[in-house]
């Protein structure tokens, strides 16, 4: 059951009003090969005679789930007489379907990953994609060796041709985005809202990790009043250009790697008040010409103000990965980032602890103390902590235009640096399967699906009750509240027309008369839900 739904007693004592509640909510139970189907209906609606909505509606939910049961049945019965090319086809994905995706926790066929399938049994030959969404997933050897592996072990298979591609670039957000912001997969921000932490270090160094895992990675250096990007990065053209037909900015590049920076604007260090900075932020970030990328790294800038939540505002952030110190002073400013974060509904996916100790005469000594990484994951809930050493090639790297994982790939500090890409990639990749499949619109229910990132509670929406329920100056006056859509202007039986997410806090949904309603996730936790419909089992989907 759930808040705010009508109790059971309604079955025989109809309720007076239900408000915004749909006119009926679907209850199903299963005992052995039946299903019992109960409905709770408003006063209007609830009527004992055979002609009545209620036995209307009941009958062809009958009707409909007999038919379905029929379809399948018949589907059963006639597997025998199945073609050659389809029992192979099904013989390949069950195969493949043995691989597990670590991070989603399901195999690669329902995931969708396998592609363009062809198969020629007289011959023996099995070739397929497989499209992961990233081409920096730290398992995707693991999934051609395997993949190779199950499909060869079929009697009949003699030959295996897997080819590895990646999902295109494109972002987790259905609005209307900046040109150079259009075609980029997740934007992380890395951020300590304190200077003097090694932000800009693992920044740089965290970008050029997901280059050599196989990404298309830019680096946005968002501080104008001390730009570090160009003292880390030595890159041939250290001005950038701008394209004198579509006025946009060129961004340089180093070992592959895009790259904009207020440093790179032959300016220096900006000398400017607050909303003429957050101007030319936007700027840089939207107007370059950053093109096809998998992951775009920001580094913030210190402090929690106008910029800060400029760039929040701007940039669809995909995640944010939190650098700190060990000390108690580094934590206070530290906590004030994340709690920042958590208001924009941006996940905090990793903390780094930088400068927490270093070895020396067999021992291990911690100059700045300890505590602080640990108590950020302790007190905030982010779930991978990171540390890094006092390493003075660490820092030569830094002034030297040469990234440490670039110029020592094998020392134990871009090892660290490693296991945070893949930290990052991963937990990239979950954001977005969760973001996607938040809410959708199940078609046979005629309800809308709600599962929230980071929440096991899943529930259904009536759609009509969604739609009543908008909150927009279209729907609703804005300084009192007062509904200006009325209970009978939305039909008992309207459908959305397309669900997409806005980012990791919202949805838009897009109704038949054209409206595009935006839903966030805390709104719909708060709307009348359907009780008690549990999932289809196989054969009646």
């Amino acid at each position: 059951m759930y808040v705010k739904t009508p109790p059971l007693v309604y079955l025989l004592h109809p309720p007076q009003s239900l408000g915004h509640h749909p006119s009926f909510v679907l209850q199903s139970r299963r005992r052995s090969n039946c299903c019992i189907t109960t409905l709770l209906l408003s006063h209007k609606l609830f009527l004992h005679s055979q002609s009545s909505p209620r036995t209307r509606f009941l009958k062809r939910v009958s009707q409909n789930l007999s038919v379905t049961k029929a379809v399948s049945a018949q589907a059963s019965s006639s597997s025998t007489g199945e073609s050659v090319d389809k029992t192979s086809e099904r013989d390949v994905l069950k195969a493949l379907s043995q691989i597990i995706d670590p991070d989603f926790g399901t195999d690669i066929v329902s995931c969708g990953f396998v592609k363009d399938l062809g198969i020629d049994e007289a011959l023996g030959e099995v070739s397929f994609r497989l499209e992961l969404t990233t081409p920096a997933c730290p398992v995707k050897d693991m999934f051609e060796n395997k993949a190779n592996e199950v499909v060869a072990a079929l009697p009949w298979v003699k030959k295996v041709n897997v080819t590895m591609s990646a999902q295109p670039a494109k972002p987790i957000f259905a609005g209307q985005l900046p040109f150079g912001l259009s075609r980029i997969s997740n934007i992380i921000a890395v951020s300590s809202c304190k200077g003097g932490v090694g932000k800009s270090t693992v920044a740089v160094n965290l970008a050029y990790t997901l280059a050599g895992m196989g990404a298309r990675v830019g680096i946005f250096d968002a501080d104008v009043y001390g730009p570090s990007l160009p003292t880390m990065v030595n890159p041939e053209s250290r001005i950038l250009e701008m394209n004198p037909e579509t006025k946009t900015i060129i961004p340089t590049e180093y070992i592959g790697v895009k790259l904009v920076s207020f440093g790179f604007a032959g300016q220096g260090r900006a000398i400017m008040r607050g909303p003429m900075v957050s101007g030319v932020i936007n700027q840089l970030l939207t107007t370059a010409e950053w093109g096809e990328l998998d992951y775009l790294v920001i580094d913030m800038p210190p402090g929690t103000g106008d910029i800060q939540l400029t760039l929040c505002q701007v940039a669809p952030l995909t995640a944010a990965v939190i650098v700190t110190t060990p000390q108690k002073l580094a934590f206070i400013d530290v906590a004030k980032g994340v709690r920042m974060f958590s208001k924009l509904k941006v996940p905090c996916v990793a903390v780094v602890e930088n400068m927490s100790h270093f070895d020396a005469d067999g021992k291990r000594y911690y100059p700045f103390g300890k505590g602080s990484g640990s108590e950020v994951v302790k007190q905030f809930g982010i779930p991978h902590l990171f540390d890094l050493p006092i390493r003075p090639t660490l820092s030569a790297s830094g002034d030297s235009g040469t990234p440490e994982v670039v110029s020592d790939p094998l020392s134990d500090v871009a090892r660290t640096f490693q296991d945070l890409g893949v930290c990052v990639v991963q937990q990239c990749a979950k954001i977005r399967q969760q973001v996607s499949t938040a809410v959708t619109y199940d078609k046979y229910l005629k309800a809308i699906r709600v599962k929230v990132p980071n929440s096991d509670e899943e529930f259904l929406l009536h759609p009509a009750t969604v739609r009543r329920n908008d909150r927009s100056a279209q729907s609703a006056d804005e300084w009192t509240g007062e509904q200006k859509i009325q209970f009978g202007d939305v039909a008992e039986d309207i459908e959305p027309d397309d669900i997409r997410p806005m980012g990791n806090y919202a949805v838009s949904i897009t109704w038949p008369d054209g409206f595009s309603q935006i839903a966030p996730y805390d709104q719909l936790e708060t709307i009348e839900r359907l009780v008690d419909v549990p999932p289809l089992s196989p054969v009646e989907v």
